[in-house]
């Protein structure tokens, strides 16, 4: 019983790291809750946390072909992978692991639910379940800080000419980015268009309420956003001045009428008319446009974040796993993706295989792509924790 209200603690913190672990958290902490024989009106409440799972959108007509696979990528074996199950995980095995399986001769053995503090266990203990998990790159860093838990990535079999360095990291590659940016309501603001984060500060021009991540729960609060609307250019963010930050930060927070803890929760209350600005991840934004929604989303000064494949060290058949993270950041695999559910692309040449109305909505389009900022993993992995100690007082004056 301690052990599943402990699962659940930690599913919990899910609902805001990024999109696709919060849709994993959300389906296992109603298991567990439905388990522990918790009320119908206590498993509501958990899964409005969360919200609804994003959908995998409706597949194209023709996903585009894997013609063949670079020898250097084929083998035998197998390769078992931990992803984060749902519409994602769905969308990943028509993406990626059935062409690479029937390319490459390696069978995928799927799992669900990665977690570092499980990867650091079984390196621990030698006890190595996995070849490759998707992680975020800050879990990744900040394990690595802590010892040798993963393999470093094998870029010599890589794509890595059409892959940004920074998408390349040491010990991880990155596969699926996606976008904190602002989204608001059409109706709301008689026809004008809010345009960077000067105008989601502006509620004089464009006024009612916000909605904005807040230092709890996991979230990383949007300073790259305050920074810019107090003046700084757009290549100038990082280093973050946390001062100045929290002086930007200050002036927007009247309007700001919840700081929310769980990524769908932007979404619900721009849905709801409840706000008319939030602060949100795009592939949440594009799950209500799809149910006709008014909203759109301000790009410009967003950032960039991605999931990525890291292999624990020691893994068994780390060679696959090398041939696996190498395979679905090919142009061809990485855009199958892009058309089955809404987030971007490392591979730069996945650009050329995407329909144009599909191309526009993501992330990593080019266009779109010039206009946002690359996440900077290093500089919050070193000061996250100032950054939450000026939160815990600035969110009480």
């Amino acid at each position: 019983m301690e052990r599943d209200r402990t699962s659940i603690d930690y599913l919990l913190s899910l609902a805001a790291r990024s999109p696709h672990a919060a849709d994993y958290g959300r389906r296992e902490v109603l298991r567990i809750a439905g388990k522990l024989g918790l009320g119908a009106a206590a498993v509501a409440g958990l899964g409005k946390l969360f919200g609804p799972e994003l959908a995998l959108a409706a597949e194209p007509a023709k996903l585009p072909e894997i013609a063949k696979v670079p020898e250097r990528l084929k083998g035998k074996g197998e390769v078992r992978v931990c992803s984060w199950g749902g519409a994602l995980q769905e969308a990943q095995r028509k993406a990626y692991f059935q062409p690479f399986e029937q390319l490459t001769g390696i069978k995928v053995i799927e799992a669900e639910g990665p977690d570092s503090v499980k990867v650091k266990a079984m390196v621990d203990t030698k006890n190595i379940e996995w070849d490759v998990a998707e992680l975020n790159r800050d879990t990744v860093m900040n394990l690595a800080k802590k010892g040798d838990y993963f393999e470093k990535i094998d870029y010599d079999l890589c794509d890595s000419a059409n892959i940004d360095a920074s998408f390349r990291y040491e010990y991880a590659l990155d596969m699926l980015p996606y976008a904190t940016i602002y989204a608001y309501r059409t109706d709301a603001f008689k026809g004008a268009k809010p345009d960077g984060w000067a105008d989601f500060w502006d509620s004089a021009k464009f006024p009612g309420p916000r909605t904005m991540p807040g230092g709890t729960g996991g979230t990383a609060l949007i300073l790259e956003g305050a920074m810019i609307a107090a003046g700084t250019p757009m290549d100038k963010v990082y280093p973050i001045d946390i001062d100045k930050a929290y002086a930007s930060l200050s002036k927007i927070k009247p309007a700001v009428v919840k700081w929310w803890d769980a990524g769908a929760i932007p979404a619900q209350l721009l849905n709801d008319k409840e706000v008319s600005m939030g602060v949100a991840w795009n592939g949440r934004i594009a799950a209500i446009q799809a149910k006709g929604a008014p909203v759109e989303i301000s790009w410009r000064g967003g950032t960039i974040n991605s999931d990525c494949w890291a292999i624990p060290k020691g893994a068994p058949n780390r060679e696959n796993a090398q041939k696996f993270t190498a395979f679905i950041t090919l142009p061809e695999p990485q855009a199958r993706l892009s058309m089955l559910i809404p987030y971007g692309f490392v591979n730069n040449a996945a650009a050329e295989l995407i329909p144009p109305e599909r191309l526009k909505t993501l992330p990593t389009s080019p266009e779109i792509k010039k206009s946002l900022i690359t996440y900077d993993y290093k500089w919050w992995a070193d000061n996250l924790d100032k950054v939450l100690e000026r939160w815990a007082s600035f969110v009480l004056q």
